[in-house]
C-alpha cells in the first residue's frame, strides 16, 4: 500500500474515532441537558400555577375545611376553580399533567376527573415541607419529568398544598432523538470533510514528493550524497531566496568556506543559511547570482577556479541556482611550466643557431688555412657564452631556479620583439624557498609587461626587472615601455580585469595580477601598482606601468653557497 493511501486511511480513521468519541460525549450530555431543560420548564409552569391568587385561595379554603370535603364523591372538585385553572395551564403548555393537592396530598386538580379527591401516587412530602423538587418519576399517567412546588396561604404564608407539573418522558426522548439526529448529520459532514481534506493532503504529498515513496526518497537522498560528495567538482546550491541547500565537500575545500566568523564550515553546516554568510569572495557571489551559464575564473586562497552557475526551473517553478566549481590551479601551473619549457626551447633553438653560425665560420677559416684568424675568433668568444650575452647581469642571481626562469623569459621576450633587461640594483645570492610562488608572481608581472611593451608603438620595446635581496625578503620591480595601464581599468588587481578577450581560455583572462597579489599577501607581502605610466618622467624613465612586489621570507639566508661560486 502506498504511503499516501496509508495516510488517507489513517487520517480518516482518526477523524472517525474522534467524531465517535465526541458523539458519545455529546449524546450523554445532551440527554442530561434535555431532561434538565424539561424539568426547568415544568418547574416554571408549577411556579406560575402556585402563584395564581385563585389557586392559592381555593387550596387554602380546602385545606382549612373539615375532613371529608376533599373526596372522590365531591362533585365540586370537577367544576371548581382549581380544576379549571390547572386544565387551562395544561392545555396551553402541552404538559402531561398539572396536579394540585391540599396539605394532605389529596388531588384538587387532575387531567382525569376520576382521580380527583384521591391521594397522589408519588410522595408529596418535599413540596409540602416548603421545598421545590424536580425529579423523574412514574405515576398514574406514566413516566414523566415533573416539578413539585408548594402552595402557600395568602394570609398566613403557611404551606397549604402543592402543584405538580409533569412532562411526558416520551416527549423528552423525542427532543433528544431530534438533537442526536442533527448531531449525526453534523458528524457525517465532518467525517466527509475530514476524508476530503485527507485526500487533498495525500494529493499534495504526491505533488511535493513528485510521486515518490519514502523508500524511494531515502534512496534518492543517498544517491545524491554519493554523487555530490564523490564528484571532483565543487557544488553550491541555493533556493530562489538565496538560502543554501547544497554544499559538497569539494566546494568547501576549493572555496575554503567558513561560517562568516572564521570557523571552517563542517559537513552539516551552511545548509539553511544565507549564501552571503558562507565566506565566498565577491566575484564568486556575483557568478552565483548571475546564473548566466558563462564560465568565470576566480581566485580563492592560492587557487584559481572556474565557476559557472545556472538557474534550475521545473514545471515553470524557480527551484534556485546551482554553481559548479572546478579547480584550474593545476592547469595554470602546467600552463606556466609549459610556457617555461617553450621559452627554454626557444632559447636553446636560438643558441643552436648561434653556435651553428660560429661553427660554420670556424669551419670556413680552418678549411682555408686561416688558423690564426680562427684562433683569434675563438679567443674572442671564449668565456662569453650565449646565456651571458642574452641577459646581461644574470650572474647577480645565483638561485638556479630563478636564474633559469629569467633566462627563459628573456628568450621568450626576444621572440616577441621585446628586450628583457635586469636592473642595475639586481642582487639575489640566496636560495629561493618557494620557487613556484615566486615565479608565479614574477611570471605574471613579466608576462603583462612583455605584452604591454610588444603592443605599444614606443621603441625600443623593453622590460626592466629588478630583484633585490633584503635579508630573507625579496623585492621585485617590473617596468615596461608600454602605454601604461588603461584608465578604463580602475582596479587592475580585480579578478577578470583585462582589456583583452580570449575565448580559448576557460573562464576568461584577467586572473594574473589578482593571483599574483593573492599569493603575495598569503605570505605577508603585497603587489602594488607604483606608477600607471603613460609618459616618461624622471621617476619613470620607461614610461610604462611600474609594479612592485614584496615577498617576505622567500629567501634562505643560511645558504652561503654563492660565496664559493664567486
Amino acid at each position: 500500500m502506498k504511503l499516501r493511501t496509508q495516510v488517507l486511511l489513517l487520517q480518516s480513521a482518526v477523524v472517525a474515532v474522534a467524531l465517535g468519541i465526541g458523539f458519545t460525549v455529546f449524546a450523554t450530555t445532551t440527554e442530561d441537558r434535555v431532561t434538565d431543560e424539561h424539568g426547568q420548564r415544568a418547574l416554571a409552569i408549577a411556579r406560575s400555577v402556585s402563584a395564581d391568587p385563585t389557586v392559592r385561595d381555593e387550596v387554602a379554603r380546602y385545606s382549612a375545611a373539615d375532613d371529608g370535603v376533599v373526596s372522590p364523591d365531591n362533585p365540586e372538585l370537577a367544576s371548581g376553580a382549581v380544576q379549571q385553572a390547572a386544565e387551562a395551564v395544561r392545555t396551553a403548555t402541552g404538559a402531561l399533567f398539572v396536579v394540585v393537592t391540599d396539605d394532605q396530598g389529596l388531588r384538587l386538580a387532575h387531567p382525569d376527573p376520576e382521580q380527583l379527591g384521591r391521594r397522589v401516587s408519588t410522595d408529596p412530602t418535599e413540596a409540602l415541607a416548603g421545598r421545590e423538587v424536580v425529579t423523574s418519576e412514574s405515576g398514574t399517567l406514566g413516566d414523566s419529568v415533573r416539578a413539585k412546588v408548594p402552595v402557600t396561604d395568602p394570609a398566613s404564608g403557611r404551606v397549604v398544598g402543592e402543584v405538580s407539573v409533569g412532562i411526558a418522558t416520551d416527549r423528552v426522548r423525542a427532543d433528544l432523538r431530534s438533537d442526536l439526529a442533527d448531531a449525526v448529520l453534523i458528524a457525517l459532514a465532518a467525517l466527509v470533510c475530514g476524508a476530503v481534506g485527507s485526500l487533498l493532503l495525500a494529493n499534495r504529498w504526491k505533488r511535493l514528493t513528485l510521486g515518490l515513496e519514502p523508500e524511494q526518497l531515502t534512496e534518492l537522498v543517498r544517491e545524491q550524497e554519493v554523487v555530490l560528495h564523490g564528484i571532483s567538482d565543487g557544488v553550491v546550491g541555493t533556493d530562489a531566496r538565496g538560502i543554501v541547500t547544497v554544499v559538497n565537500a569539494e566546494a568547501r575545500r576549493l572555496l575554503d568556506l567558513d561560517d562568516g566568523i572564521g570557523h571552517n564550515v563542517g559537513l552539516d553546516d551552511g545548509i539553511g543559511r544565507s549564501v552571503d554568510t558562507l565566506g565566498m569572495t565577491p566575484r564568486l557571489l556575483d557568478v552565483l547570482r548571475s546564473a548566466d551559464g558563462i564560465p568565470v575564473a576566480a581566485t580563492t586562497g592560492d587557487r584559481v577556479v572556474v565557476a559557472v552557475s545556472r538557474r534550475v526551473v521545473r514545471d515553470g517553478r524557480d527551484l534556485g541556482t546551482v554553481m559548479s566549481v572546478r579547480d584550474r590551479t593545476d592547469i595554470e601551473t602546467l600552463t606556466r611550466e609549459l610556457d617555461a619549457v617553450k621559452a627554454m626551447s626557444t632559447a636553446l633553438r636560438a643558441q643552436r643557431h648561434e653556435f651553428a653560425n660560429r661553427l660554420h665560420l670556424l669551419d670556413g677559416l680552418l678549411r682555408r688555412g686561416y688558423a690564426e684568424q680562427a684562433l683569434e675568433y675563438i679567443e674572442q668568444i671564449l668565456g662569453s657564452g650565449p646565456l651571458g650575452e642574452q641577459l646581461e647581469g644574470i650572474d647577480a642571481i645565483t638561485d638556479p631556479y630563478l636564474h633559469a626562469f629569467l633566462v627563459a623569459k628573456a628568450a621568450h621576450a626576444r621572440e616577441q620583439g621585446v628586450t628583457l633587461v635586469l636592473g642595475e640594483n639586481t642582487w639575489v645570492h640566496a636560495t629561493v624557498r618557494a620557487p613556484v610562488d615566486v615565479t608565479t608572481v614574477l611570471g605574471n608581472l613579466l608576462d603583462n609587461a612583455i605584452e604591454a611593451a610588444r603592443t605599444s608603438a614606443r621603441a625600443p620595446a623593453e622590460v626592466e626587472v629588478e630583484l633585490m635581496e633584503d635579508g630573507a625578503d625579496l623585492h621585485v620591480s617590473v617596468a615596461d615601455t608600454g602605454d601604461g595601464v588603461d584608465p578604463a581599468l580602475p582596479d587592475v588587481f580585480a579578478e577578470g580585469a583585462t582589456t583583452r578577450s580570449d575565448p580559448t581560455v576557460p573562464g576568461g583572462r584577467g586572473m594574473g595580477l589578482a593571483l599574483a597579489r593573492r599569493i603575495a599577501r598569503l605570505h605577508g607581502g603585497d603587489v602594488v601598482l607604483a606608477d600607471r605610466g603613460g609618459q616618461r618622467t624622471p621617476e619613470n624613465p620607461t614610461g610604462g606601468a611600474v609594479f612592485l612586489a614584496t615577498l617576505p621570507g622567500m629567501l634562505d639566508e643560511r645558504d652561503t653557497g654563492w660565496a664559493e661560486r664567486i
